[in-house]
């Protein structure tokens, strides 16, 4: 039901901040702070804010595997309040400007295992930009029947002057059924979200503030997630921090 995707873990083989632990070995540890938690757009955390934590162990031969947790809340009584990720990929340099990541993401939600889903993906990334695309198989619909759900994006990332780092994404989520019915009765299989986000370092940590949104009508994501309100735009501030 939920769709996440883990932007913050398209790492390097052995990243420069990561902890060495051998010659060929690291383990990075990434701990974030947020207002929300939104992925693709929609809030998992009903607009409150979210504690994130996560570590990678790396391979210099660009493999890598991990797991990463927040909290959320879906509302309607439902007891999960936790999500944990379990990933694997390789990461693969071409050069410093263009590179490749393809992986594998199993979503569980405990308490709530009508939700598990797993994904795979394939992000190219050159000169600041990245093409990514994310697929499952086994995503589950409103009526528990499974279904191909694909997530894409667009995005841009690129220093600004007073040491500010700006980030850019247009995404399309795609569902193989109808999921979102507007109040005149219309109905769509997917949407679009964007997001804005500036970063700077600062006392040994990355502050940022991005401004999120989707074209889901408050009709339309009330259909299907619940709510109209984990669907529009807002402002979401953070603070994170690797090692």
């Amino acid at each position: 039901m939920r769709r996440i995707t883990l932007l913050a873990l398209i790492l390097t083989p052995i990243a420069c901040q990561a902890v060495q632990l051998s010659d060929n070995f690291a383990l990075q540890i990434d701990l974030n702070l947020a207002s929300d938690y939104r992925t693709r757009g929609i809030s998992q955390t009903q607009n409150d804010p979210a504690a994130q934590v996560g570590a990678t162990l790396l391979h210099s031969s660009g493999l890598y595997t991990g797991v990463w947790t927040s909290n959320v809340d879906f509302g309607f009584g439902l007891k999960t309040r936790q999500e944990v990720d379990y990933y694997a990929g390789w990461y693969w340099q071409a050069s410093d400007d263009v590179n490749l990541d393809l992986g594998y993401i199993k979503y569980s939600y405990p308490k709530e295992g009508q939700f598990n889903q797993s994904e795979v993906y394939a992000i190219l990334g050159a000169y600041g930009f990245k093409l990514a695309a994310q697929y499952s198989g086994d995503a589950k619909n409103l009526f528990g029947e499974k279904q191909d759900t694909l997530y894409s994006y667009v995005s841009y990332e690129t220093a600004l002057p007073l040491d500010l780092g700006l980030k850019l994404r247009y995404g399309r989520n795609d569902f193989k059924d109808p999921l979102f019915w507007s109040t005149g009765g219309t109905s769509s299989d997917d949407y679009h979200e964007w997001e804005a986000k500036l970063t700077r370092d600062f006392a040994g940590v990355t502050w940022g503030l991005a401004y999120i949104d989707t074209d889901l009508s408050e009709s339309e994501c009330a259909s299907y997630y619940g709510f109209t309100d984990v669907c529009s735009a807002t402002w979401v501030a953070s603070v994170s921090k690797s090692f």
